[in-house]
């Protein structure tokens, strides 16, 4: 069964929220946070602000990926968790 559009985004909060609280994080939590987010972009009623948010979020879980160090990179991005979350919250 698919995700609906608020489910996505709950799932997406509660990975960053995590990244945040833990300062770390898996492989396989920023390939969940691509497909979610590949998911939403193609949504129509995402407001464009919430598609910027995901474009840079979708970034990070890229370079995470690709990181020597996935914690490391949790703990470089630990001043955007919030605003990415309330930057969702405010538009979605």
């Amino acid at each position: 069964m698919p995700l609906n559009y608020h489910d996505q985004i709950h799932l997406l909060k509660d990975i960053l929220a995590d990244h945040q609280i833990d300062c770390c994080g898996s492989v396989a939590e920023y390939e969940q946070l691509e497909r979610v987010i590949k998911s939403l972009m193609v949504n129509s009623e995402i407001d464009q602000n919430v598609k910027n948010v995901l474009q840079d979020i979708y970034t990070y879980s890229q370079a995470g990926i690709n990181s020597s160090n996935v914690n490391e990179h949790v703990q470089s991005h630990q001043g955007q968790f919030t605003n990415w979350i309330d930057s969702i919250d405010q538009y979605s």
